[in-house]
Parts: C-alpha cells; sequence; structure tokens
C-alpha cells in the first residue's frame, strides 16, 4: 500500500509539472499575444484557479488528498474580493489548494521562483515578486487589491514542521496597512505529514491525508490604530495578531 501511494504521489506531481510546462511554456505565451494588461491578468488568474482547483480534485480522486472545508468556510473563501489571506504552510501544495479554492486570487512569490523551468512564465506573468523593491511592491499589491483580486501570503516564507517556532514576515502586514485591506487568516492542519519541509515526496505514508482548512477571525488593521504606535510599532502589532491567528484552529467567526 505504501508503495503504491508513493507511485500515485508521484505520478500526481509529474502530472501537475508537464501541465506546468505547458502554461508556462505555450499557453502564457500565446495569450499575451492577444490579450494584455488587466484583460490578461483577469484572464490568466481564472486559468491558474481552474486548473490548480482540477488538480485538487485529481489528487483527491486519486486517493492522495482529502480536503475538508467547512460549507461556510467554503462560501465565505468564494465570496472574498481585495483581501490579504494569510496562513500556515505545513506543506508543499498549500498555495495549490488555496488559489484552486479561492476565485480571483493571486500570491506572493520567491524571486528564485522566476528561474524555475516550471513556474517561471506563471509568476512573471501573474504574481507578486516578495524579494524585489519594498516601494514597487507596495504599489503592486495596492493596485491589484482595488481591482478586487486577493493576494495569498504565508508570512513565515517557508513551511513550517509541527512544534517549530514560526518567525513571520512582516509583508502580509505592510501590504494590508498600507492598502487598508482586510486581512483573512486561515489554518491548514494535516492529520500526518505529508509533503513537509525536507521530506521527499515519494514519503506519501500508507492512508489518504486529510487536509483541513479553517477561516478564522479577520483581521481589519485600522482597528489597532492608535496615537502612540508609529509605523513599525504598528506593523509588528498586527503581524502578532496575524502569527496568532494563523496558528488556531478556530475561532469560530469572521
Amino acid at each position: 500500500m505504501k508503495l503504491w501511494r508513493s507511485f500515485v504521489v508521484l505520478f500526481s506531481f509529474v502530472f501537475f509539472g508537464a501541465g506546468s510546462l505547458f502554461l508556462g511554456l505555450v499557453f502564457f505565451p500565446v495569450v499575451s499575444l492577444f490579450m494584455k494588461g488587466e484583460e490578461k491578468r483577469n484572464y490568466l488568474c481564472n486559468v491558474v484557479h481552474k486548473t490548480w482547483r482540477f488538480f485538487t480534485n485529481f489528487i483527491e480522486k486519486n486517493g492522495s488528498i482529502k480536503l475538508n472545508v467547512s460549507e461556510k468556510d467554503l462560501a465565505y473563501l468564494r465570496s472574498l474580493r481585495g483581501k490579504v489571506i494569510v496562513s500556515n504552510h505545513p506543506s508543499y501544495i498549500d498555495i495549490l489548494l488555496i488559489i484552486g479554492l479561492i476565485p480571483n486570487t493571486l500570491c506572493m512569490a520567491k524571486k528564485e521562483l522566476k528561474k524555475n523551468l516550471v513556474m517561471s512564465n506563471i509568476v512573471s506573468s501573474l504574481y507578486l515578486i516578495n524579494d524585489e523593491d519594498k516601494e514597487k511592491l507596495k504599489k503592486e499589491a495596492d493596485e491589484v487589491l482595488k481591482q478586487g483580486y486577493n493576494i495569498v501570503i504565508f508570512p513565515n516564507g517557508t513551511r513550517t514542521l509541527e512544534g517549530e517556532d514560526m518567525k513571520l514576515h512582516k509583508g502580509a502586514a505592510m501590504i494590508a496597512i498600507n492598502s487598508d485591506a482586510e486581512i483573512v487568516p486561515l489554518h491548514i492542519s494535516c492529520d500526518y505529514k505529508f509533503l513537509a519541509k525536507n521530506q521527499k515526496i515519494y514519503d506519501a505514508g500508507e492512508k489518504t491525508v486529510n487536509y483541513t482548512i479553517t477561516v478564522n477571525e479577520k483581521i481589519v488593521p485600522s482597528q489597532y490604530k492608535k496615537e502612540n504606535l508609529d509605523d513599525i510599532k504598528f506593523r509588528n502589532l498586527v503581524n502578532s495578531i496575524i502569527k496568532e491567528r494563523i496558528l488556531k484552529l478556530t475561532l469560530n467567526s469572521y
């Protein structure tokens, strides 16, 4: 059973890689010949959302994972517009699951992905790069948020192991404060370790992995702004609230 699961998971990611190569090397360049600007971003964002939703369905049907989201949370996530979405990051496929669930959603990507053969064209065409000029990033993020796109950010920047201290970057807080955007915290949990940091893809275990995505209480940065807080202290405060919210399993309300 373990050997069969390893094969299924490996095949799934070969399939994902081939699909991403087609999108990045063929589909995106062809679309760029006919569409520009906002029309192009909107179209490609929708394509990636549907493609990654298809992949999520594919790995659910082949028994690799089972994704659990309550009907209330699912309806809420699908209604989001112009929000900064933050989450903990236990596994490799977290971003695929989130963007597959939520339409009109972009993500923050590391600049190294621009050199990745599979993802480079997708990242360059569609997503925000978090390692480049801070003022440029704030401006670009403000523009896409005001256009109604959501931005997914993993504030810790990399996958974290259970029990590991989570050190958060302040990019999510900075962007939300700059754009006066609400922050939607998610908590992702798995019933056992799967595609975690330093874990091989073929180390797939012996049973279907249950992923649960929970929506926690939203953060409205302006509610925490006080006269005695300078910009740095305000950003640090919002960042600490983000950390608290994404580590909790549930907070009952948005």
